[in-house]
């Protein structure tokens, strides 16, 4: 038995290993001293500043070393601020390890709840990956030539998103509530829901003009074009659900209904990781419990 346990554990750590050897780290420069980092997880912003290197979400803790090895091709300086756009482990992962080397990280106050409440729940998570600095509705840091504006959209994929904007470069990072091309992950048992991640949707529109360079929690860097388009697929299906709850279609109706989602689905927005009848789902429960 002891021997069936150390090849499985070792099974497990070669597999570990080989899909962070397969993981590759790319950098978009967005604007001077603004970058947009991919790997896997959230997508991270990057800002080289005179204070050091701020960053947003950091990832899964396992890619930290090769996400640091990445930030050295743009400056020597080490990571000194962080702030999570959510509490999700995709982009918050890396916070202990960055904490530890001296980072700052900051937050809605809502990520640190749930950060400290699932790590009494799971025990797992390290206090020093906890934000250290959380505000309720906004947040304006300054820098010698830009300025960064933190904006708390509530109840869209979470109950602790944040919009962030750096004004001077046009950069606005969407967070989770921003999906380029695909449906959405709404964590309705977080305090998520459809009409509050439109609402944000609609914040980040109003934010942006022609020229913003948009960075989305998953999918391709975007444009203010891209993000109306999104918006535009969430009326759409959430309008189309919201006939069906009237005319009192069952939960098990809307997830069978797939010509709900017809439009989008042959466009490839349910191939990622939600797919069509996950979405039809998570809409038809977040509008009954609105």
């Amino acid at each position: 038995m002891k021997k069936i346990l150390i090849i499985i554990t070792l099974l497990s750590f070669f597999s570990i290993n080989a899909q962070d050897k397969e993981v590759t780290i790319t950098i978009d420069s967005l604007s001077k001293n603004i970058y947009m980092l991919t790997g896997q997880g959230g997508n991270i912003g990057v800002f080289d500043n005179e204070k050091g290197i701020f960053i947003i979400d950091d990832q899964f803790a396992r890619l930290s070393n090769k996400i640091i090895s990445n930030l050295k091709t743009i400056s020597d300086q080490a990571v000194t601020m962080i702030i999570n756009t959510h509490f999700h482990g995709d982009h918050t992962g890396g916070n202990e390890n960055f904490a530890t080397t001296g980072a700052t990280i900051f937050a809605q106050k809502n990520v640190r709840s749930r950060m400290k409440n699932n790590s009494k729940e799971k025990g797992n998570i390290s206090p020093s990956s906890l934000p250290v600095i959380t505000f309720d509705e906004g947040l304006q840091l300054y820098f010698d030539k830009e300025s960064i504006k933190a904006f708390h959209v509530h109840n869209a994929h979470t109950d602790g998103d944040a919009l962030i904007y750096f004004t001077n470069g046009n950069v606005l990072h969407m967070g989770d509530t921003f999906f380029n091309n695909r449906y959405p992950y709404i964590d309705l048992k977080s305090g998520g829901s459809i009409n509050g991640y439109i609402k944000a949707v609609q914040k980040g529109i109003l934010i942006a003009n022609d020229d913003t360079k948009i960075i989305p929690g998953h999918g391709k860097l975007a444009t203010k074009k891209d993000l109306e388009t999104f918006l535009k697929m969430l009326k759409d299906i959430t309008n189309n659900i919201q006939k069906e709850i009237d005319a009192g279609k069952s939960k098990n109706d809307v997830a069978k209904n797939s010509n709900l989602t017809a439009t989008y689905d042959v466009k490839g927005y349910g191939d990622g990781f939600i797919n069509s009848e996950s979405i039809r789902k998570t809409i038809y429960t977040s509008l009954k419990n609105e």
